[in-house]
């Protein structure tokens, strides 16, 4: 009888799942919202008084990202107090929503991640993740891979997409 052979992992194609570099770690969002006066005046006394309530153990380790939900006007200041309240124990603090807070998360994973090991190698990113992956990831991906790979892939080894060779 005839072996069976893996040609996928023969062919020295090189899998590489975008969702690994995803940092682990709760994600928590502060609507300034909640700080103002009736949700929308900020009165500098009151808000101070807020901020220094904040239970800071909540966002221990949290990637945070903070946001205003209501069409006010806030000055710079709110955001500095918010973030000295916070910075000694958040991971991350990003101005804006949950989506800004994830295209910065990876541009900053894709960017220290050592892909030396792909040199000269024919990549195959995975398509399909369970994890939420912004877009601009896989841009930022085919940036730092281009210089460096014999080839890339988009998809399923089954079924992928060329995207280059070099």
């Amino acid at each position: 009888m005839e072996e069976i052979k893996n040609k996928v992992a023969e062919s020295g194609l090189v899998n590489f799942d975008i969702s690994d570099l995803v940092p682990k770690g709760k994600r928590l969002g502060i609507d300034i919202k909640d700080f103002l006066w009736e949700g929308m005046i900020l009165k500098e006394k009151d808000f101070r008084e807020k901020i220094k309530n904040i239970d800071t153990e909540i966002y221990k380790d949290a990637y945070v990202y903070i946001y205003c939900s209501e069409d006010v006007i806030i000055p710079l200041w709110a955001y500095f107090l918010i973030t000295s309240k916070i910075t000694d124990v958040a991971k991350k603090i990003v101005f804006g929503n949950r989506e800004d807070l994830e295209v910065l998360l990876m541009h900053n994973a894709i960017h220290t991640y050592d892909f030396s090991e792909m040199r000269d190698k024919r990549v195959l990113v995975k398509g399909c993740s369970d994890e939420m992956i912004p877009n601009n990831a896989y841009v930022e991906l085919v940036e730092q891979l281009k210089p460096l790979v014999k080839s890339l892939m988009f998809g399923e080894a089954c079924s992928n997409v060329p995207i280059f060779k070099n």
